[in-house]
């Protein structure tokens, strides 16, 4: 067997915590009868008083915000029930995401219920691209439409507006992505994050801007259609507080007995138990087959899905959206593929010239599939971590579109802008963005993107993070107490499933599971409280660990039910095993070591870290570092060639020795992969 020290693949950022968010968080696990691991919890985000904390755990329709704080809401109703009063043709315009698709849908129902005289719009991705363009301007003028309501989008499009203007057509904006300097002059324009704007959360997806509008026609919340809310906001990976939370709260509790009837034949198209639905059953089950539809063919497959009373024609929808996500995932596969190959010839070639590897990954391949570029960008960042492009080339202009996904540290947008002369179009933010530039500016757009990686990023900042919440103990872990962290849910953006952090937990056990021993679980223990813990994937590391030893492991708990038993589980994220080598020595075991010198009384130096090592069992490098804290203690001293025990020594406190409190620190900051913070600062 061989024993070793197991690293941790990321940087562990534990978030402070101080005395009195300690005494906060007691007092609130009193008042609001919660376990106190899931009161720190509150109080580590950010709700630390009594009233915040139950808002939080169980608010409800009740803390939805007044409509009409909205900038532009009041406009935006009046055209819109002017426009019903005359009976004018009204046409929704969405975007063909998750979000608009679940905007669209929303106001589609509103609007029916409300008996208007109208329609939907949303533009193909590859023939229009995204948002308001003039082709859709001339056919909704040449259909009869008066008015045009936007759903997630429309922020930036001014020209836009003038010529709908011009052809006798008036606009309504609804949107929530950041506005641009020139705000479109439409009749109305209602976004949260508008400068002026005194609405009190700007965290609405585009899905929320239209409930909000939804909210003031209806003089209602609509909270029968919260489960199209819920949709839009998580597959937008909107932050789930505030507002957000209350909405999503309620559409997953509505989707677990909906009346959708798109809903259910999704749930039966593709295996999902609706009755035990979560976020993250809508982020990975339900979300990618309904942007499947837009990314492959056209959105409104997914708008018809969600709208429709009709059973059958729903099953054939949701059908249709399953199939298109299985060629999704294939044509993803496939680019990976072709990209992994593209970007192991560059490392090659940069290994074979003798110089670094490119800081950024750019990659550009004809008949890329431009609606999924930006998945492959965020699977080939996740496995290298670095900034990363994927660019579809046009074989006949030359063209390239290209998405990006980033690294903390490096601003995307800000790269762009560098490279502004290079580039047709771009935009985006920090972490993602999407560009165009014809395939003869490739090289240079790549160069000028690796200059700026390496002037912007430290050397730390190539390493990636996990952000841990909270220090457990294995006696934190209990059933009860994992029960009562469902009353945080739903995680997601904003609200995490809480990352934990068991320092120095006792390995009394551990062993492989699964096909070819792939997944590793051990047995941790206090006392006499007992936790499992899984790693998935993490089978090979059991050769290097050692029972009886300490191990750091991040990651979240969770109840595994087996057999009718229900057992607490913490599933790993990472870990740490520093295997013996890595302990510190306790003041005991200096007292054992010094006690070996006092029956020899004179020892020669030559071999006795050899010698001491086999009769203590520690390493030889650790005995080392006792000797030299013994002699600048005068416990012992060097008689020439060997060690001798000095008579009588005066008592002095091994804290008191520099070398003692060096090897200390030392052995603290290798012993686990995150920065000490002190538990109780």
């Amino acid at each position: 067997m061989k024993l070793g020290v197991i690293q941790a693949k990321t940087r562990w950022n534990l978030a402070p915590w101080s005395k009195e968010d300690e005494q906060q968080a007691r007092q609130l696990s009193e008042l609001l009868g919660v376990p106190h691991l899931v009161a720190k919890l509150l109080v580590q985000r950010g709700y630390k008083e009594k009233e915040s904390a139950e808002n939080f755990l169980r608010g409800g329709e009740d803390r939805l915000h007044d409509p009409y704080l909205l900038k532009g809401m009041k406009e935006a109703v009046a055209r819109i029930q002017q426009a019903a009063v005359n009976g004018e043709f009204i046409r929704i315009y969405g975007d063909y995401d998750a979000d608009g698709v679940s905007s669209t849908s929303l106001l589609i129902h509103v609007f029916r219920e409300l008996g208007y005289t109208f329609d939907y719009y949303i533009p193909h991705r590859a023939l229009e691209g995204y948002g308001l363009n003039k082709g859709a301007i001339d056919l909704a003028a040449a259909d009869g439409v008066r008015l045009i309501v936007t759903v997630d989008t429309g922020i930036s499009a001014y020209e836009q507006v003038e010529y709908a203007k011009q052809l006798g057509i008036d606009i309504v904006v609804t949107d929530h992505h950041e506005p641009p300097d020139q705000l479109p002059d439409a009749v109305a324009v209602v976004n949260p994050k508008q400068g002026d704007c005194p609405y009190p959360f700007k965290g609405l997806a585009g899905v929320g801007v239209a409930f909000k509008l939804a909210h003031a026609l209806m003089e209602r919340p609509p909270m029968e259609w919260a489960d199209i809310v819920c949709l839009g906001t998580i597959a937008d990976i909107m932050p789930l507080t505030d507002e957000n939370r209350v909405l999503v709260r309620a559409g997953l509790a509505r989707l677990q007995n909906t009346g959708n009837t798109g809903f259910r034949a999704l749930s039966e198209a593709c295996g999902i138990e609706l009755d035990q639905v979560t976020s993250t059953t809508v982020a990975f089950g339900m979300a990618p087959r309904i942007n499947a539809a837009g990314r492959l063919d056209h959105a409104k497959r997914a708008v018809e899905l969600l709208t429709t009373g009709d059973y059958d024609e729903a099953i054939r929808a949701a059908s249709s959206l399953d199939v298109l996500n299985k060629e999704r995932q294939r044509i993803v596969d496939g680019i990976v593929k072709e990209a992994e190959q593209q970007w192991q010839g560059k490392r090659e070639a940069a290994k074979a010239a003798a110089i670094p590897e490119p800081p950024v990954i750019v990659l550009a391949g004809e008949g890329w599939n431009v609606g999924v570029i930006g998945i492959v960008a965020s699977k080939i960042l996740e496995r290298y971590y670095k900034p990363v492009i994927i660019l579809g080339i046009d074989a006949d202009s030359g063209m390239c579109k290209g998405s990006a996904r980033s690294i903390e540290g490096y601003d995307l947008h800000a790269a762009l802008t560098e490279c502004d002369h290079l580039l047709d179009h771009y935009g985006g933010h920090q972490a993602a963005a999407g560009m165009s530039l014809h395939r003869d500016h490739l090289q240079a757009f790549e160069e000028k993107l690796g200059e700026l990686a390496l002037e912007w990023l430290t050397e730390q900042d190539w390493i990636p993070k996990t952000a841990i919440d909270l220090v457990c103990s294995v006696e934190d872990a209990s059933v009860h107490t994992i029960g009562q962290l469902a009353q945080l849910e739903p995680f997601g953006a904003g609200n995490p499933s809480p990352r934990l952090l068991l320092h120095s937990a006792e390995l009394s056990d551990y062993r492989t599971m699964g096909k070819d021993s792939r997944h590793l679980k051990l047995s941790l223990r206090s006392g006499r409280t007992a936790l499992d813990a899984v790693g998935f994937g993490m089978g090979e590391l059991s050769q290097r660990l050692q029972s009886g030893l300490p191990v750091d492991l991040v990651g979240e708990l969770s109840i595994n039910e087996w057999n009718g038993q229900r057992k607490a589980q913490l599933h790993i994220h990472d870990l740490y095993f520093g295997g013996a080598g890595a302990r510190f020595p306790e003041r005991e075991h200096f007292g054992q070591v010094y006690q070996l010198l006092k029956r020899k009384q004179r020892l020669p130096m030559k071999g006795i870290e050899q010698y001491l090592s086999e009769q203590c069992g520690w390493p030889e490098q650790t005995v080392t570092v006792m000797l030299e804290v013994f002699l600048e203690l005068g416990f012992i001293a060097v008689d020439g060639t060997h060690f001798i025990v000095v008579e009588a020594p005066q008592k002095r406190d091994l804290g008191t020795s520099e070398r003692y409190q060096e090897a200390k620190r030392e052995a603290e900051r290798l012993r686990s992969p995150y920065v000490p913070i002190e538990v109780m600062a």
